[in-house]
């Protein structure tokens, strides 16, 4: 990806045939080859565009090399041309500042699907600010198969580029980096996640400059980890933010000790958390977007980055590949630790590492008042211990501990030293049994998930090391729109951890304002009523509590009763989740799961991650409280179980 060499560009439209006017924007396209297919992709984008105040103003037979690729890549080549596109009206001051419809336009493409077993058009790029150029090739190969790269006309200040194609998913032309706005190395992995909070929040995100309902999906889903990233990073900067702060957004560093280092700081990575979360996983980004090149690491800095300076103020290696800079030229070098973040200003010709980013983040609105009026903290030490729950009888416990399948097995080896040492149990790495659809045993519905996790080479993480880097607070409140600042955003209710104890839930659920928006939802059914059925009214109590303004829905199978059946609590948690998330009414409702089913840090993640705002474990609580042995000798003991 370069920053666009508008002279070179020029020169390009001119030799074929067709000038362009003061303001344009130029990019790639994917094409089938068939000609009457690439005719009618042609004009669904010139379609698109329309949509968006742009006309095409051109388009150029893109010169090629196959020869630079290999015979897989050859086979699947698509037809590469180039189009050029300049705005129907031309605009002027601040409305071209923002570039609304050159941003949007390649978002506008997507949504004019091909028919089933047509080919389709990707827009690789389409920007005023940069064009892209993409291939299956090595990257020494790159210049061959394009020509216009080795033409000694073509000249930019900042070049993006990657080495690398994704190791999770099959290498395709459509998905070789760098994409829109972004390189992206490692791998994010809470994507799934991430994809469908995108698109649960694409029905409350609004701005001057953008409706994200405009587009279905919000951003792409079938693509990479990386692709998904890039369009998201597209989305915010569209929607009104520039690099600098829907990077940090969508990245941010460690943030457990800012509060004590820097108290604005670390509220204004609060304030965005509230409407947003991390995409998490190993990161190291380049990424560009008209005004800022930059570069930055996720928190745990698993991906190195490093740069150097020469007399002008602009780094020229990110990496460790060199750009051409005799060593005599370079006056500074460095690299970025974990969770920084360095940008050359494009506009007035500076370079902000991470102090002046943050500077820059910190002072954009007064965030810890905000926080400070409208957040309340929930945690242990202020809860009213009156509030405990009476412990269960030994055959009520007997019952529930045989309902949910709790053994003498996790007894002993999962929850005992959870109680005596605060600690998970030590077992195998990995797990060492078949996998649950193919066992003859019984086993959990969460063991049925283990594979959904990711399983990559990164350092497995080590809690009592990477406590700094690590953080389970979460907040309870509706979700509101991220590009509209303000102190009415933030009514929400901040937990140390997503998992909550009787008291604490009992402590919610008597506080302002959840003391009147909350309801139960029972999980049990009876058997002629059939599973899907029951699934199904659910997921229609659900939703008519959220379109009454119900906050808190907690899905409930503590009160069994005899001849009924239970649904399994991850089952409906996914289920309601999915189905508030196509109604548009994710963001409204916080999801608390009060379960006997979940007592292992597995079924804790598997809960959260399906959709889950927190967990209330009630029957692991019941069979770890303190109570007195049944035989008179042992009166004067008390045991965890």
């Amino acid at each position: 990806m370069l920053k666009q060499p508008e002279r070179f560009l020029r020169t390009l439209a001119k030799e074929a045939g067709f000038a362009l006017g003061s303001q344009f924007a130029a990019g790639l396209v994917f094409l089938p080859h068939d000609d009457a297919e690439a005719a009618r992709c042609r004009e669904t984008l010139r379609t698109a565009l329309a949509e968006v105040r742009l006309a095409v103003a051109g388009w150029r037979q893109l010169p090629v090399d196959a020869d630079a690729c290999g015979a897989t890549a050859r086979a699947n080549m698509p037809r590469i041309e180039q189009v050029f596109a300049a705005p129907r009206i031309d605009v002027e001051g601040e409305a071209h500042a923002r570039k609304p419809s050159a941003t949007r336009c390649p978002r506008a493409a997507p949504r004019h699907p091909a028919p089933a077993g047509r080919a389709g058009v990707l827009l690789v790029s389409l920007s005023a600010d940069s064009i892209g150029y993409k291939g299956m090739v090595l990257p020494a190969r790159l210049p061959q198969l394009y020509p216009d790269l080795r033409r000694a006309d073509l000249e930019s200040s900042v070049v993006v580029f990657h080495q690398r194609f994704s190791t999770n998913t099959s290498s395709r032309w459509s998905l070789a980096q760098p994409f829109r706005m972004l390189a992206h190395n490692g791998e994010i992995n809470t994507i799934a996640g991430n994809r469908a909070w995108a698109q649960a929040r694409a029905q409350v995100w609004r701005s001057e400059q953008l409706d994200p309902r405009e587009f279905d999906p919000v951003i792409e889903v079938d693509g990479s980890d990386s692709q998904s990233l890039d369009a998201m990073l597209d989305l915010l900067e569209a929607g009104g933010m520039d690099a600098l702060k829907a990077m940090r957004i969508l990245v941010p560093p460690a943030t457990q000790s800012l509060e004590y280092k820097d108290a604005d700081l670390a509220a204004f990575y609060e304030y965005y958390a509230l409407n947003s979360e991390p995409w998490d996983g190993p990161a190291g980004i380049v990424l560009f977007d008209g005004r800022y090149a930059a570069c930055t690491l996720d928190r745990n800095g698993l991906r190195p980055g490093a740069g150097n300076s020469p007399g002008s103020s602009f780094p020229d290696r990110v990496g460790s590949r060199r750009v051409g800079r005799a060593e005599a030229q370079v006056v500074r070098k460095g690299k970025l630790g974990p969770g920084q973040m360095i940008a050359a200003d494009l506009r007035d010709g500076s370079l902000l590492e991470s102090d002046a980013i943050d500077a820059i983040n910190r002072a954009r609105a007064p965030y810890k008042r905000w926080l400070r009026q409208g957040m309340t903290y929930l945690h242990s030490e202020l809860i009213d211990p009156a509030l405990a729950d009476a412990p269960f009888d030994h055959a009520t416990l007997a019952g529930f501990q045989k309902l949910f399948q709790l053994t003498r097995e996790e007894r002993e080896k999962v929850l005992r030293p959870l109680a005596e040492m605060e600690q998970e149990a030590t077992g195998s790495m990995g797990d060492d049994v078949p996998m649950a659809t193919l066992s003859q045993q019984v086993r959990p519905l969460y063991d049925r998930f283990r594979q959904a996790f990711a399983q990559v080479t990164n350092p497995p993480i080590d809690p009592l090391r990477e406590d700094c880097v690590m953080s389970l607070a979460t907040q309870l409140g509706r979700e509101g729109n991220v590009f509209a600042d303000s102190a009415e955003t933030v009514r929400h209710v901040h937990l140390g951890s997503p998992v909550l104890s009787q008291r604490k839930l009992r402590q919610l659920l008597a506080m302002p304002p959840c003391d009147s928006a909350y309801r139960y939802i029972e999980l049990g059914f009876d058997a002629a009523t059939g599973m899907r059925a029951a699934i199904e009214a659910v997921c229609a109590q659900a939703e008519a509590a959220a379109r009454e303004g119900v906050l808190l829905l907690i899905l409930s199978d503590r009160r069994p009763r005899r001849e009924q059946l239970m649904l399994h609590a991850l089952l409906a948690t996914g289920a309601v989740h999915q189905h508030l998330l196509r109604r548009g009414l994710r963001c409204a409702v916080n999801l608390i799961v009060e379960t006997g089913t979940a007592r292992d840090p597995h079924h804790f993640a598997c809960l959260i991650g399906y959709g889950a705002t927190a967990v209330y474990p009630y029957l692991a609580y019941q069979t770890l409280r303190p109570r007195r042995a049944r035989h008179p000798q042992d009166q004067a003991r008390r045991t965890c179980l």
